[in-house]
């Protein structure tokens, strides 16, 4: 299995531990000498696996500091006691010390815990039977990482998939609702300006109708395809709904934002789509554009009414335009 291994210890453990678990050296091993120096490793490399010497000062803290960590709680932490055996005249107090160590481990974050001194203790426990109980405790922990990151493979991807239009393979409008409050945050910690430019295709409904759903939903796969190929590289176009679709254009003014729609008017109204071989369209698009304000709210719902109104003055005033921030605005990041 493809896994990392931290051995927390010192150079008497790395020696036990060696000699015990010698399938160690299939996997990729790094050794830090005490928790203190294997605290920056932890943060920097994520191990999938911890091996801990027990009886290092601060070494259960480690297993503690670990857990209490969202990004690093997957690791597993194996805490290996390698104390001295006891003698026959102190097994019953040290049983009971051993098993009040194993429970403070355990509810400190460790995942697993072994005894090593049982394989020096005659009669009792044998090298090899501690050397598969270390071997089953490493395939555990590996199964374990790797059952998590494939879930975090999974969750990432349905992430994706439900922050996505399947249509038009842009961002939805899930993804926007999440992404505006986000880059309005950014805006005014920076000073800068943001606009939002907000689209609507002209008579949609009447390509539904004459040429068939199949048609429309090509036709808006197209116009987003022309969109995402004509806009800077950090602007976001979204699919809001239906056939509108908006766009955040970051450190960019009125003025900026009614220039930027006016040519993506041009861009879709002037080239016909070819929607197949025996048919093309001629489409128009008609916009509104907005400005943050400095009442605008922060999650962007006054910034997007304000678009969204000037999109509705488009199309009141004949379609096929632009209108853009209604007089009297000044936005962020502008003076007045």
């Amino acid at each position: 299995m493809d896994a990392s291994i931290l051995i927390v210890g010192d150079g008497d453990f790395l020696a036990s531990l060696s000699a015990l678990a010698p399938d160690l050296a299939t996997f990729t091993v790094e050794v830090a000498p005490n928790p203190h120096e294997a605290t920056p490793l932890i943060q920097a490399q994520q191990p999938d696996l911890l091996m801990i010497q027990a009886s290092q000062a601060g070494s259960l803290e480690l297993c503690q500091q670990i857990k209490s960590q969202s990004h690093l709680a997957w690791i597993y932490c194996v805490v290996l006691d390698d104390r001295q055996p006891p003698t026959a005249s102190d097994w019953g107090d040290r049983w009971q010390d051993d098993v009040n160590l194993e429970i403070t481990a355990l509810s400190l974050g460790a995942d697993a815990f072994v005894e090593l001194w049982r394989a020096k203790t005659q009669g009792k426990t044998t090298d090899g039977e501690v050397q598969h109980l270390i071997s089953a405790h490493v395939q555990a922990g590996v199964r374990r990482v790797q059952n998590h990151r494939e879930l975090i493979r999974t969750n990432d991807i349905l992430s994706a998939i439900a922050l996505s239009d399947p249509l038009t393979e842009l961002n939805n409008r899930r993804a926007f609702e999440w992404e505006l409050p986000r880059q309005i945050h950014n805006a005014r910690l920076r000073g800068m300006p943001i606009s939002l430019l907000m689209l609507d295709v002209d008579f949609f409904k009447s390509i539904n109708d004459t040429y068939g759903h199949l048609v429309g939903d090509r036709a808006l796969q197209l116009i987003a395809s022309r969109l995402r190929h004509n806009l800077r590289f950090y602007d976001t176009p979204f699919r809001y709904g239906g056939e509108e679709f908006v766009i955040i254009l970051s450190d960019t003014g009125n003025q900026e934002a009614e220039a930027i729609a006016t040519r993506l008017c041009r861009l879709i109204g002037e080239q016909p789509f070819v929607i197949n071989d025996s048919l093309d369209l001629t489409i128009t698009i008609s916009a509104g554009t907005a400005s943050l304000l400095s009442q605008d709210d922060a999650r962007g719902t006054s910034l997007l009414r304000r678009a969204d109104q000037n999109l509705l003055r488009a199309k009141a005033l004949g379609r096929n335009r632009v209108v853009g921030g209604l007089d009297g605005e000044a936005p962020e990041g502008t003076a007045e």
